[in-house]
């Protein structure tokens, strides 16, 4: 379903294929179709980049974007880095 709505919309996703989904598109045999394209350097680049969002929010101003200035933004975003690596 997902994957079926980002080729709708012309969106290359990083999905990765389950083991279970390969053996029943195989199992019709030639007309099972092709297997889904997916790239595993990127795949590991946007899980790296979503679990680094995922921990810049867990700091509260980060998470509720309360900050009207970008410099202000950029100074929470960068507090929030220095209090995760103490």
């Amino acid at each position: 379903m997902i994957r079926g709505h980002l080729r709708g919309r012309q969106i290359p996703h990083t999905i990765p294929e389950r083991r279970d989904q390969a053996g029943h598109r195989l199992r019709p045999g030639s007309t099972g179709g092709r297997p889904p394209a997916f790239d595993r350097d990127h795949h590991k680049h946007r899980h790296k980049t979503a679990c680094r969002i995922g921990l810049l929010k867990q700091a509260r101003a980060m998470a509720t974007r309360n900050d009207k200035l970008a410099i202000r933004y950029e100074a929470t975003v960068h507090l929030a880095v220095i209090r995760q690596s103490m």
